[in-house]
Parts: structure tokens; sequence; C-alpha cells
């Protein structure tokens, strides 16, 4: 992802767990905000709203359960 982009607001019915490789966000979950780095994890329960905002270019990779069908060729 690229610093300066942001990812807005959304909900969806799968939960959705990240692991942030490299960079910087700021991660909004339901009403809360949380600063992400390397290392850092994180779970969003279904149906929670969340974006994110990112601040340094970044590499995460994230997990979606049940599958994501809008996510696969």
């Amino acid at each position: 992802m690229s610093a300066g982009h942001t990812l807005p607001r959304h909900a969806h019915e799968q939960e959705q767990t990240g692991y942030l490789v490299s960079g910087a966000i700021r991660l909004s979950i339901g009403n809360d905000a949380f600063d992400v780095g390397p290392g850092d994890s994180w779970c969003i329960p279904g149906g929670v709203e969340h974006g994110a905002e990112i601040l340094a270019d970044s590499v995460a990779i994230e997990v979606f359960s049940p599958v994501r069908k809008d996510y696969l060729p």
C-alpha cells in the first residue's frame, strides 16, 4: 500500500485478520483508532466498520474468513 492512500471505512461479513510486515498505518476499527507498525497484528470481527490511513509505504498480509469470493480470480 502506498503512503498517503486511504482505505475508506467499510464493513463486510468476513472476519479479517492482518499482520503488518513493513511500513506504518493508522487503522480504525469501530470507534477506535490504532497506529500499527511492523510486527503488529489485528483482528476485525465480521460486520464491524473499519478503514485505514497509510502513513508510510506498507506491506500487510491479511486473511478473511470465510473466504471473500470477490477477491478470487
